[in-house]
């Protein structure tokens, strides 16, 4: 079930937020919570479901464990290795085995029919979070284990993020929350749009012109320079609108309730720099790893060579943690040699460059460099990559143009400018200053709340609907991670 279905839209979110709303005690609350939560969960995977709930139990027993380890002036470092080698081991073994194994030779059929469960990803981080800020002395060992289930299950944010750490919502889950209901119903209904009018589109676009079927090399190969570059943008877009997407309408339905779910994204396309991109794009991840894996390292603190070291284990665990292939590994290294280039020569070289021609070079790379890594990331089969980056250049012997890219693109010209424009920060600066004025008092500000809060989003949500109806091609890129 995704956010963006019709029986999401007009059955189980509604009948979740309905029956959350009938229960009067906190407590209540939070059951209802997670049964729905549990439902969510196991609509497409009922066996995983177990897996969620052991996972949680276990990291519920370790940071006990170091609890009770604290009580007796001791640190409990046994019991968050523990954690670490329950958490990663699990991870590894069913989203990594398969890679494992094939460095050896074909991996036996028992690996390859292994399922990977749906947002195992998201859920393992936060648990390791818990059990590293309780062993930090940073957030409380929870005393009830369907506390931390519920945390770990929350089926706004469980499957795709944002990655929420525990000690951010301890007190709005279990001591008091005030929902926000207008704000939250705003914002799940641009996530909304933004899934089903932008990032739909602009998927069956790239799937028009970046074939990914490894049986269509030759296809991929006669393809237009011009052809191909407008599938790259086109997924450019597609990938961002999709998981913004999905960040906004998990941020959405928290405030609906009075939970407050960190930030995601930040307009990535409008940095300048490697660095400035990841740190606007899928925020939580990125401070995840600064925290959990860049300082506790060491950081920049220890010389230039031990910082590069480290820079190369985070963006190969960041390459890593998006997928089970070699691309994604090639796809995080190659983040870690533009972050290495800029930190050690392009940051020094730049700074003699005046300033205003300076800043729009700076942006002109940046987009060219996602672009081209993007490629990496689409494509499982490195062949195919290959030939794409060829074709990109005119390399593969194709044309620069043919009538099907120039037809896609006169077709789209409209779409893609739109997309572009929504993904620069002016739409939500437009929007920040009508919330701002809608809270005045008066008749203008008044009709401007009755804009923004009810018509807004009633417009939104017919469009989105209308753009369901009859509509297959629904996909959540990051679902898969």
């Amino acid at each position: 079930m995704v956010f963006s279905s019709l029986l999401f839209l007009y059955a189980f979110l509604p009948a979740s937020l309905l029956a959350y709303r009938l229960c009067r005690s906190l407590r209540a609350k939070n059951l209802c919570l997670l049964t729905f939560s549990l439902i969510f969960y196991a609509w497409g995977e009922p066996v995983y479901v177990l897996l969620l709930a052991a996972m949680a139990f276990l990291d519920w027993l370790y940071a006990l464990g170091i609890d009770a380890c604290r009580c007796r002036g001791e640190r409990g470092r046994g019991w968050l290795i523990l954690a670490c080698v329950t958490d990663l081991g699990l991870i590894g073994f069913f989203k990594y085995s398969g890679m494992v194994v094939s460095l050896f030779g074909n991996p036996p059929a028992f690996i390859r029919q292994i399922a990977l469960p749906l947002g195992i990803s998201f859920y393992t981080f936060q648990l390791l979070t818990y059990v590293t800020d309780v062993y930090r002395g940073e957030s409380r060992a929870q005393r009830r284990y369907w506390h931390v289930l519920l945390y770990a299950a929350l089926f706004h944010q469980c499957v795709a993020g944002p990655i929420v750490r525990y000690g951010s919502i301890e007190r709005e889950l279990f001591e008091k929350r005030a929902a926000e209901i207008p704000g939250g119903v705003l914002r799940f209904a641009l996530g909304l749009g933004k899934k089903v009018l932008l990032a739909n589109p602009c998927g069956a676009l790239a799937d028009s012109l970046l074939p990914t079927d490894p049986a269509l090399p030759g296809a991929l190969a006669s393809r237009s320079v011009l052809g191909l570059w407008l599938g790259l943008a086109a997924f450019a877009l597609q990938i961002y609108f999709d998981f913004s997407a999905y960040s906004d309408m998990a941020i959405g339905m928290g405030k609906m309730l009075g939970l407050h779910y960190p930030e995601n994204f930040d307009h990535p396309y409008v940095s300048r720099s490697a660095t400035e991109f990841w740190r606007r794009w899928h925020m939580s991840l990125g401070a995840f790893f600064r925290d959990y894996v860049y300082i506790p390292l060491g950081g920049s603190r220890r010389g230039s060579g031990r910082t590069l070291l480290n820079l190369l284990v985070v963006w190969a665990l960041t390459g890593l943690w998006h997928g089970a292939s070699w691309n994604f590994v090639l796809w995080g290294l190659y983040w870690f040699v533009l972050a290495a280039a800029e930190r050690w020569w392009l940051r020094p070289a730049a700074a003699r460059i005046p300033s205003p021609v300076r800043r729009p070079l700076a942006h002109v790379y940046l987009l060219l460099a996602a672009l081209l890594g993007w490629v990496l990331f689409r494509y499982t089969d490195l062949p195919l990559a290959g030939t794409v980056f060829r074709g990109l250049f005119g390399a593969n012997g194709n044309p620069v143009t043919d009538f099907q890219s120039v037809t896609e693109g006169k077709n789209n010209l409209w779409l893609l400018c739109f997309a572009a424009l929504s993904a620069t920060p002016l739409w939500s600066l437009l929007l920040r200053r009508a919330e701002e004025y809608s809270a005045g008092e008066g008749a203008l500000p008044g009709l401007c709340r009755v804009v923004v809060y009810g018509l807004l989003p009633s417009a939104l949500l017919l469009l989105s609907t209308a753009g369901l109806v009859g509509n297959s091609y629904n996909p959540f890129l990051y679902f898969k991670f």
